[in-house]
């Protein structure tokens, strides 16, 4: 008899599919002593002498369970992933510049990085880690962050010209999608599931910063203004909360986030009393993960600003992270000292 509190794992070879059915025992077979309950069996398919009776008590969630092992039966409880959270290096040192940064996944399942080899281009990497060049910007041009829309068109903040660039999908052509002069430096970008982008736009020799809001028509508008610096930003998988961090003051930031793409409610979320922070994105369950510039870390933090984990890295220089991978559950990280990309496997997939 066993007795497990979280979910069982019950695999059989031959045997495809189970289901349940009155509660039966077996010949001889003693019934189960215990708080009284609702007494279940599964038998499964063409198997009928091989079953799991359980009782579900109403007072705690428990179940207890007797098996009759038979050849080609193996039970056995879910235990951990051990490769949860460990990260490794994913593409070559120095295959980038100490700009990489941006990372983005589109829906084949391609890396993409900009300053690959040299700055102002887009370097495309395949889910083996093979690293090469994808495209190169305009004369003048700088990428940082990178983002895909539903239609697969890819967005890059182009800093140094205070352009957001597109390259639509199945195309090489790099247009203006949007400009605004009045922009420090566009840096990185997050999207809502309505198509809008949200760059921050950081002014780093004055430590200060702005928000800024581009909709699907390319129409700029600011929704906030003398801010930290501004770095890292990201929406939340309800599309009800823009995050956005500051770089120097190690503060990240919660604003309520309406249908219409306008910002309220200020709150802090967590503040960090050391190191830096970069680019941030949430996993489905509405977790940041957080590069932590200098300390060489991802952080996971909770909607509600609680650090669940610190994942530790070769590099010690984080600039960004995406996920990625067939189940969305990689973590592909940005590394500005290394001028290369690490990965390490989440328990969640991510928002995109």
């Amino acid at each position: 008899m066993c007795s497990i509190s979280s979910s069982l794992t019950c695999l059989a070879l031959g045997l495809p599919a189970f289901r349940t059915a009155p509660a039966q025992t077996m010949p001889n077979h003693k019934p189960i002593a215990g708080r009284a309950g609702n007494l279940r069996s599964i038998t499964f398919a063409n198997r009928p002498n091989y079953s799991f009776t359980y009782m579900l008590f109403f007072s705690r969630i428990t179940t207890v369970c007797t098996a009759a092992v038979a050849t080609g039966f193996l039970l056995t409880a879910s235990v951990p992933d051990p490769e949860l959270f460990k990260a490794r290096v994913f593409t070559p040192a120095n295959g980038f510049t100490n700009g990489v940064e941006g990372p983005a996944v589109d829906k084949a399942g391609t890396i993409y990085a900009v300053n690959f080899a040299k700055e102002g281009t887009i370097g495309q990497i395949t889910p083996g880690g093979q690293a090469s060049l994808f495209v190169e910007l305009p004369a003048g041009s700088v990428g940082n962050g990178i983002r895909f829309n539903k239609a697969g068109d890819m967005f890059i903040a182009d800093y140094p010209k205070h352009n957001i660039l597109r390259i639509s999908k199945g195309t090489k052509t790099v247009t203006v999608f949007a400009h605004e002069s009045r922009m420090n430096q566009p840096n990185d970008v997050a999207i809502d599931d309505k198509g809008r982008l949200y760059a921050s736009d950081p002014n780093w020799k004055e430590n200060t910063g702005n928000i800024w809001r581009i909709d699907p028509d390319g129409k700029v508008s600011r929704l906030e203004a003398n801010m930290g610096t501004t770095n890292g930003i990201e929406v939340s998988p309800d599309n009800k909360t823009l995050y956005v961090n500051e770089s120097v003051q190690r503060n990240v930031w919660a604003y309520d986030l309406s249908p219409s793409g306008m910002v309220s409610n200020k709150r802090l979320l967590i503040r960090f009393p050391d190191f830096g922070m970069d680019g941030m994105r949430c996993d489905k369950a509405g977790n940041l993960y957080i590069a932590r510039y200098d300390k060489g870390t991802v952080v996971k933090v909770s909607p509600q600003g609680k650090v669940l984990q610190e994942i530790i890295l070769t590099g010690k220089k984080p600039t960004n992270v995406t996920f990625g991978g067939k189940d969305n559950r990689l973590v592909y990280v940005t590394l500005q000292d290394q001028g290369n990309l690490e990965v390490f496997r989440a328990d969640v997939p991510g928002r995109q």
